[in-house]
């Protein structure tokens, strides 16, 4: 079923908000876990804990730590990821297509969060039983 123009408008601006939310972006950028990262992240794993074992056999204390500690980092690499944020442009902002009081210049938006202008709309358009 297709949507009606005014259900067009409001999906297009929850699009527009959303893709002026930063925070979101980061988030949704965020580098995902690769499987060469992954493989190297256990292999490294598997030789801490040759090390570990290692240094058990040869009954020196610092390797069985050092095996440990390499054991630990390798796991930690893996789970946590890189520790450089991402350099990508953020997402142009969409304009409405359709035609109409959306498409108008809109005017300075003040600091309210997302939430607090979606609630705003959402009584304006009950005051006017616009449902």
């Amino acid at each position: 079923m297709p949507l009606s123009e005014y259900e067009q408008r409001v999906l297009d601006q929850l699009e527009h908000d959303l893709g002026q939310d930063q925070s979101l972006h980061r988030a949704m950028n965020r580098s995902s876990r690769t499987p060469t990262r992954v493989i190297v992240g256990i292999a490294g794993v598997v030789a801490g804990l040759g090390v570990v074992i290692a240094g058990v056999a040869t009954q020196l204390p610092l390797v069985g730590i050092a095996g440990f500690a390499l054991m630990a980092g390798f796991a930690l690499w893996i789970l946590l990821g890189s520790s450089k944020p991402e350099e990508s442009a953020p997402a142009a902002p969409r304009t409405p297509q359709s035609s109409g009081p959306a498409s108008a210049p809109k005017a300075p938006r003040n600091n309210k969060d997302f939430m607090q202008r979606f609630e705003e709309r959402f009584d304006r358009r009950r005051d006017n039983n616009e449902f």
